[in-house]
């Protein structure tokens, strides 16, 4: 099969975070000649209709999609697969609806509240409220509403404001900094845990959604040697400032039998969570579990990182699946899905 990778467009300007799609680019269409399939790559910018005129020249059988946003914009990301749908073009991953319901972290916590999955509260200034009853009291994390990639998230994003007028001020001055639009979690203390999920390819009516999913060894993020002044988060600097204290001081690890009760109930809400967001081809669920034991939906990425680095490669191969073996698997269950 011919397929057309498609990517957001980057310049050697640009941040780690956003080159970081290009290395993904590279290891997929390795995959993809190991499979069998001729690739043709190409960026993706705000020229839609000039994207659909590639893929009519290509003659693509399937789009890889890889687009995370359009312009710098995370919150435009569902359009190329809005577009993809429209002309009946199969691609990977999920739905133009459910990227859009996943990737705006307040829409993604209002439908997993409305599952009854347990999200932390959060307060959005648009609304002027918090989700709860929940008096202001404890810390909250600061995250951008559309962006991922931990974009905007720093040290600093963890603060314990006097009042709701402190809070909401935090948020107006955050407005203008990487990452737009600005939104307050509370703050979980525990642990940290990421459920990576992969379809089988497979065309079934199960009650997870889509095709029959696979859930991957569950990892847990480990904060080595915080000072108790640094707040244990996954920032910026842990992901992307491979010399910062931040990222060497942060590291994934595969809990063992003695955790086996607790990772049977991440995967449960794992699915729980696909199902809700209506999730396809792969994603992956980050859960913080508190000290009573209780797991927290932080959030669900419709398009986790697909580098050979990253953490659903890592949990590949702690489940003993090839990574090219993986890519195969997101083209079938993109062509099982029907029209």
């Amino acid at each position: 099969m011919h397929i057309v990778l498609l990517h957001d467009s980057v310049t050697a300007a640009d941040a780690a975070d956003a080159q970081d799609v290009l290395v993904q680019a590279e290891a997929i269409s390795q995959a993809l000649a190991y499979l069998g399939h001729s690739c043709h790559s190409h960026a993706c910018g705000l020229n839609l209709e000039g994207i659909m005129a590639v893929l009519r020249e290509q003659q693509a059988g399937l789009v890889f999609n890889l687009v995370e946003s359009l312009a710098g914009q995370g919150r435009l990301i569902h359009l190329l697969p809005a577009c993809l749908e429209a002309a009946a073009i199969p691609f990977t991953g999920s739905s133009a609806t459910a990227l859009l319901l996943s990737s705006n972290k307040i829409l993604a916590k209002k439908r997993l509240q409305q599952a009854g999955i347990a999200t932390p509260a959060w307060y959005e200034a648009t609304e002027g409220k918090t989700s709860t009853d929940q008096e202001l009291d404890g810390r909250w994390v600061i995250k951008s509403v559309w962006e991922h990639a931990s974009i905007g998230m720093d040290a600093s994003s963890v603060q314990r404001p006097s009042s709701m007028a402190a809070l909401q001020e935090i948020l107006r001055e955050r407005r203008h900094r990487p990452g737009g639009a600005f939104f307050a979690e509370a703050y979980i203390e525990g642990r940290e845990f990421n459920v990576s999920l992969l379809d089988s390819g497979e065309d079934t009516d199960g009650a997870d959604g889509g095709g029959e999913v696979e859930v991957l060894p569950v990892a847990e993020i480990v904060f080595d040697d915080f000072p108790p002044d640094q707040p244990k988060i996954v920032d910026y600097a842990a992901k992307w400032e491979q010399d910062s204290f931040a990222c060497r001081h942060t590291r994934r690890v595969f809990p063992g039998d003695e955790d086996e009760a607790l990772l049977a109930e991440l995967r449960i809400l794992a699915r729980q969570c696909r199902h809700a967001l209506q999730l396809s081809g792969y994603a992956r669920v980050d859960f913080r579990v508190d000290h009573a034991g209780r797991p927290w939906v932080l959030e669900v990425n419709a398009n986790p990182c697909l580098a050979l680095d990253a953490g659903f490669a890592a949990a590949l191969h702690q489940a003993g699946i090839a990574y090219h073996e993986a890519i195969g698997r997101l083209i079938q269950a993109a062509l099982a899905q029907k029209p």
